[in-house]
């Protein structure tokens, strides 16, 4: 069995960067047969759906980071990596819907 890649590291600056899959892949060290199963997973989200001209922004970048990441350090397999990264897309979501009502109450 094939050793897991290192996930990329890094901090993005501008999340405005778009990644092509190669760009990715090159990157990450995955193949295209894996970016698309994490696509297909949910893992990644292009930006836009036409195969051949697939790109993904930053935070696309940061998920699979985090994705393979759970794989390597957990042991969860990709379906589990996307549900995590589901929930905690929501949690974050939900922080950041309480931080401004605590705002607009609290001033």
């Amino acid at each position: 069995m094939a050793e897991a890649p290192e996930p990329i590291t890094g901090v993005i600056l501008d999340e405005t960067t778009v990644y092509t899959l190669g760009e990715l892949g090159q990157a990450s060290g995955l193949d295209a047969e894996r970016l698309v199963q994490l696509v297909h997973l949910g893992v990644l989200e292009p930006l836009e759906w036409h195969r051949e001209r697939w790109c993904f922004s930053g935070h696309s970048v940061l998920r699979l980071q985090t994705a393979l990441r759970l794989q390597r350090d957990l042991g969860v397999n990709p379906e589990g990596a996307a549900l995590a990264l589901d929930l905690l897309d929501e949690l974050t979501a939900l922080r950041q819907r309480t931080d401004r009502m605590e705002r607009q109450l609290f001033g």
